[in-house]
């Protein structure tokens, strides 16, 4: 009998939604689309593009959705080139279909491999990964036109794959485009960063945001879509993740906790620790941490919460600027070493919640 057939992970895959190479949607701003458009058919094509910007916000979407484009048109003075307003292919293209099955031979997608041993996805894009560079544009076995590799996301790439990756790009082969996704470019190598011409994403609009979650087919109450719209500072996906992972609830509970500062109710914050640091609850975690971040961040800038219901204690407004800044890196500091060490989350979290109780005891 044949053995069942693994289904493999894919990094940041987000139930009910679609993957960026099957995105037939672009919600971010024309600019993006125009500069990569009019670099194609005006003979300034750089074989190497770095798209960069924060998580969430459609990189990866839009370097497929030009990938679809170029193997979908070689020719840049093609008329339907010439003549395009944006990246879009006619619904149902044959190439908009290979590359949603990851089937075209010209398309080369690198990322974190698989480990069949752990049955995990390894924790850095590796050298092997970027190896297969090699074989795939020096083959003949693809087709005519150009080919193209997208390294998603470029950050994941260890110390040697990043070497490897240099080593390509340093001598780009004939009619190649690489397409580099990075939600820091300023940590990659500066010799890659020299490589690539820089396409910086901005984040995207509150209110697209809503729209998008509204056309899906989000159905919670109103509130909760413009909250989650309000928190998810430009990032659709952290917008999704607020909707659908208990984001929002974890949100109110922090709030909540936060308006009876310096006080905590011991119960209450072990209640709220237990929600974020669980088994298993990574996006509770990296939720909080984040949240935690925002709302630090308002209280530096003495703005209010985006949720009306979330009272601000009066007292926190005394609070020196350099205490709020001293709490957040001790935040960072504490889930960093958890992370390394594989401490236990809860006991961080209620650590977090103390200093904060500490921060604001004049």
């Amino acid at each position: 009998m044949a053995a069942a057939e693994v289904e493999i992970p894919r990094v940041d895959a987000l139930d009910n939604w679609p993957l960026p190479e099957a995105q037939e949607s672009w919600f971010g701003g024309p600019e993006a689309e125009r500069a990569l458009l009019d670099a194609w058919r005006g003979g300034r094509m750089h074989h190497a593009w770095l798209i960069g910007g924060q998580k969430g916000i459609g990189k990866a979407t839009l370097a497929y959705r030009f990938a679809r484009f170029v193997l979908a048109h070689p020719d840049p003075r093609a008329p339907e080139v010439l003549q395009a307003t944006d990246l879009s292919l006619p619904e149902g293209h044959p190439v908009a279909r290979r590359v949603a099955a990851r089937a075209h031979p010209n398309l080369l997608a690198l990322e974190r491999p698989y480990a069949e041993k752990s049955k995990k996805l390894r924790t850095s894009v590796t050298v092997d990964e970027i190896r297969r560079t090699v074989p795939f544009f020096g083959s003949t076995g693809g087709e005519a036109g150009w080919r193209v590799a997208i390294v998603d996301p470029a950050d994941d790439m260890n110390p040697n794959a990043a070497n490897a990756l240099l080593k390509v790009l340093e001598e780009p082969p004939a009619r190649s485009l690489f397409l580099l996704v990075s939600n820091a470019p300023g940590r990659l190598l500066p010799t890659i960063r020299s490589r690539c011409r820089r396409l910086d994403l901005p984040s995207l609009p509150e209110a697209t945001i809503a729209t998008v979650l509204r056309e899906h087919g989000e159905d919670g109450p109103e509130e909760d879509i413009a909250l989650a719209s309000a928190l998810a500072d430009g990032s659709l996906r952290r917008a999704i993740l607020l909707l659908e992972e208990n984001g929002l609830a974890i949100y109110r509970a922090f709030t909540r906790l936060a308006a009876s500062l310096p006080g905590l109710d011991v119960t209450a914050m072990h209640a709220f620790a237990d929600s974020v640091a669980g088994r298993g609850a990574d996006d509770a975690w990296q939720g909080f941490l984040d949240l935690l971040g925002d709302w630090l961040g308002r209280r530096v800038r003495h703005e209010p919460e985006p949720d009306p219901a979330a009272a601000v204690p009066a007292a926190l407004a005394a609070v020196p600027l350099a205490r709020w800044a001293e709490v957040w890196e001790k935040a960072r500091e504490s889930a960093a070493e958890a992370e390394e060490l594989n401490l236990d989350r809860k006991q961080v979290a209620l650590s977090i919640l103390m200093t904060l109780a500490r921060a604001t005891r004049m």
